[in-house]
Formats: structure tokens, C-alpha cells, sequence
């Protein structure tokens, strides 16, 4: 980067948090993918949302591609600076600027790790449902750029359920004001939508307003254990269709159980198939009649073994373990592909026996993960990208997976977004209309297509 340029950006941010050693863009250059990887030129990390509008003027007048970036954890590339330019991390941007127990909403900036505004809530009886599983490390304003998942979404929904109004600063460096602090809101287009799950291509959200609910005054957790995964799958789809809809309801393999048994032993059954892990939560009276009746249900559907938690401690321990669940993926070989599809809920043990017939076809073992009470699961295929045709054969399998669960109803992504790993898969998931007009979107608020380029779709149809 010219050193004009570099100049004028710490004359806005400031000189020690303007960063162009090799070490410090190396930091920014990789995200939580296991195969993506590219430099940026420079990485600037603002604290205001005047500092991010003179950034993206002073980017959009020299056509500097910018990448904006919270704490790096997502799973899709999204973060990936792939053409170079401006990392704008927004991690310093990390204050809770409210908290309204009366209203039953918040306002924070980007850079709020989730977990640090849980813990703030929790001190006032309040509950923000979304809770994916980086909740430790990563920062609110990514995970309403991704539309993020987790384990509650079965019962609470997912990121843009939450999302009443937002600040975004456009390419141009207009500052934006979107929705507000209502629960109700019917004001022309839903516009604070559009930029919710838009990963950073349309603007850089600067400030948020969530709405909150009560904390549920108590909750049970159950484990089910199976010994054939596609029974399991059944179990998920035979709750929902019992009337109950639990708050929680994940799957755990075999090869999952395995590895976390090896990480941390905790005596779990590792000669199981397949691990259900399910929690009720509401009003004390309501949760012991639904536990009851989930756990009548998994004795019917085929479950070998279905223990409730005696306590809380024993339920942490059982949640731990499920938290577990990608760092016993992600180490278990040099190269993982870990992807995140979705399926109507009723077809979820159809996909599990499609996953297997995959597997057997092509050779490659598939680890099965996921929030299973949405549809949503996250197939595993282990290669090594160093071995070009291991790597090629393991992208051919992982093809077929999109396009059982697309067979199926289901979508390329449940939670994760397209970023780059999914987008030469649009195509085939989307109405070709509707994907230009998100190409015409993009083009009107980002004329230049400075943010977050190369990202969602394939480069040739810009």
C-alpha cells in the first residue's frame, strides 16, 4: 500500500492501529476454514463509526477492496481478504451501549463477544438466544453479518429473529440508521434484513439493537443414545411431531463421541451410533411435563438408553461435551471439510441415510454433527489439502452432499453462510432471477464493489 495512502488512514485511526508487518497481516489473513488463506495490505481497526465512514471514503475514492472482519471465527472464507487491501476489523468497536430490561432490548457495538454479553445479561435475568458455537470468541456484529445459528434455534430462532434496528455505514461512508427500538416496526422495506446475513457485502455495521427476553426459569437436559444413526435422525423428526419443541436438540456420532472421549474423558457411551442431546427449558411445571414427554418419545422411536440430568453440573458436563464437538473435528486430521447444510426437519433421517450412501460410494468416511432439532447438520470429510488428488476427490464428495440435501428441500447453508466455500454452488440453490437482483442489490449500495469482493457468488457474474 502506497505510503500516502497508509498516512491518511492513520491520520483517521491513529498510527499503532494501522497494521502492515508480515506478522500482523498473517493474523488477518486466514479465518476458521481450513483451506483459505490470503494477505491483506493493511488492517485498521476503528473504534467509531465516523472512523469506519472516512475509511471507506478514503477506500472507495482509490477503489480499495475492504474486508470487514470481526474476530475471524466464522467457517465459510466470509472473512478471507482474498483481494488484498483493507482488513477493517472491528473488534475495538466492543462496547454495550444499553441495556433496557424494560424494553427488552440492547444496543451494542460490533466488536461484543457474544459471551461477554451473555454474561452481562445473565446479571439481569435476561436471555439473547442465539448462541453459536464460537460464542467464546466471536463478536455480535459477525454473527448478524452471517445470520448465525446454534443450539437454541430449534426453539428461539436464529440471529435475525433478534435484530430490531441497525447502524451500517455504506460503501459511499454514509452513516445509516435501520429499524429502531420497537418489536414492531411495519415502516416501508425490512431494509435491517437485507444487511443481516449479507456477510459484509453491502456495508459495515457499526451498531446494533437486539431484542432481548426473559431468562427461562428452568430447564432439563436429556441424553439418548442410539445404535443406528438413521433411527436417531427419526427420534428428532418423532419429538417434533409429539407437539413438543424442545429448546435444544443436537447429534453426536460415533467417530464425535470417540474423539471427545480421548480429548476429556467423561464415560461416554462410545460404542453408541449416535448421540441425541435434547434440553427443555420454561416454567418449572412446564418443563418436567415436556421432559416427560420427550423422553416417552425417544424410548418409542428406538433409543437404546435416554438419561435425564440429575442436576445442573450433570447437564453442563453433557453440553461441554457437545461444545466440544468441532475442535474433536477440526483436529482429526490436516485438512477437514466441515460444511453446514440444512433440510426440512422431516426429511433429516433420509439425509443421515443419504450421508451414508455417499460415504460407502465414494470412500470417504463422513462425521456427522449438527443442530439436528432445525434440520441443520454439519457433514465432516477428512483429507489433506496438500495431496491434490485426495483434496479433489474429498471436493467431489462434499459436492454430492449439496446436492442430496438440495434434493431433499434443503439449502447450502443453515447457519454459515456462502462466503467463498459455497459460492460455485449458488447457482444451482438459487433462482437465477433472485440472484441477480442480489447482484443488482450490491451494486446500487456498493457501485465500486469495494466490500468484501469475490465473496457469495462467482466473480463472472458481476
Amino acid at each position: 500500500m502506497e505510503k500516502k495512502l497508509r498516512a491518511q488512514l492513520e491520520k483517521i485511526v491513529g498510527k499503532g492501529v494501522v497494521l502492515t508487518s508480515k506478522e500482523d497481516l498473517t493474523t488477518y489473513s486466514y479465518d476458521g476454514t481450513a483451506t483459505w488463506a490470503h494477505m491483506p495490505e493493511v488492517v485498521v481497526l476503528p473504534t467509531t463509526a465516523e472512523q469506519v465512514s472516512q475509511i471507506l471514503k478514503l477506500a472507495n475514492d482509490n477503489k480499495i477492496p475492504v474486508t470487514p472482519r470481526g474476530a475471524g471465527t466464522n467457517v465459510s472464507g466470509g472473512s478471507i481478504p482474498i483481494k488484498g487491501g483493507i482488513v477493517l476489523c472491528a473488534t475495538r468497536m466492543n462496547k454495550i451501549l444499553d441495556i433496557n430490561k424494560t424494553n427488552l432490548t440492547a444496543t451494542v457495538e460490533p466488536g461484543v463477544v457474544l459471551q461477554d454479553f451473555n454474561l452481562a445479561l445473565a446479571k439481569q435475568g435476561l436471555f439473547y438466544p442465539p448462541d453459536p458455537q464460537s460464542f467464546l470468541g466471536c463478536t455480535i456484529g459477525g454473527t448478524v453479518a452471517e445470520n448465525a445459528g446454534g443450539p437454541y434455534c430449534v426453539k428461539y430462532g436464529v440471529t435475525k429473529q433478534y435484530v430490531l434496528g441497525l447502524e451500517v455505514v455504506l460503501a459511499s461512508g454514509y452513516i445509516m440508521k435501520l429499524g429502531g427500538v420497537t418489536v414492531k416496526n411495519r415502516t416501508g422495506y425490512e431494509l435491517a434484513m437485507l444487511f443481516t446475513g449479507s456477510e459484509g457485502t453491502l456495508g459495515v455495521i457499526t451498531k446494533i439493537t437486539l431484542k432481548l427476553i426473559p431468562m427461562p426459569q428452568a430447564s432439563k437436559t436429556m441424553m439418548a443414545v442410539f445404535d443406528d444413526m438413521v433411527v436417531g435422525g427419526q427420534a428428532v423428526s418423532n419429538i417434533l411431531a409429539s407437539g413438543v419443541v424442545p429448546a435444544k436438540i443436537e447429534f453426536v456420532d460415533n467417530f464425535i463421541l470417540r474423539r471427545i472421549e480421548e480429548m476429556m474423558p467423561m464415560g461416554l457411551p462410545v460404542d453408541a451410533q449416535a448421540l441425541l442431546l435434547i434440553m427443555a427449558d420454561g416454567s418449572p411445571a412446564a418443563v418436567e411435563v415436556e421432559a416427560k414427554q420427550i423422553v416417552d418419545t425417544l424410548k418409542k422411536s428406538g433409543a437404546r438408553e435416554v438419561k435425564v440430568a440429575k442436576d445442573a453440573a450433570e447437564a453442563a458436563k453433557y453440553w461441554k461435551m457437545r461444545s466440544a464437538g468441532f475442535a474433536a473435528t477440526f483436529g482429526a486430521a490436516k485438512t477437514v471439510l466441515a460444511e453446514d447444510v440444512a433440510v426440512p426437519r422431516d426429511k433429516l433421517a433420509e439425509f443421515i441415510g443419504k450421508l451414508g450412501e455417499i460415504s460407502e460410494r465414494t470412500g470417504f468416511f463422513i462425521s456427522h454433527l449438527g443442530h439436528a432439532g432445525d434440520g441443520n447438520l454439519h457433514p465432516a470429510i477428512f483429507t489433506d489439502v496438500s495431496d491434490k488428488e485426495n483434496f479433489a476427490k474429498a471436493q467431489e464428495a462434499m459436492e454430492e452432499i449439496f446436492e442430496a440435501a438440495l434434493s431433499l428441500g434443503g439449502v447450502l447453508s443453515g447457519e454459515h453462510g456462502i462466503g467463498l466455500e459455497k459460492q460455485r454452488f449458488l447457482k444451482r440453490a438459487m433462482d437465477p432471477v433472485a440472484l441477480n437482483l442480489m447482484i443488482k442489490i450490491k451494486s446500487l449500495l456498493d457501485p465500486n464493489h469495494i466490500l468484501n469482493p469475490g465473496k457469495i457468488w462467482e466473480e463472472e457474474r458481476v
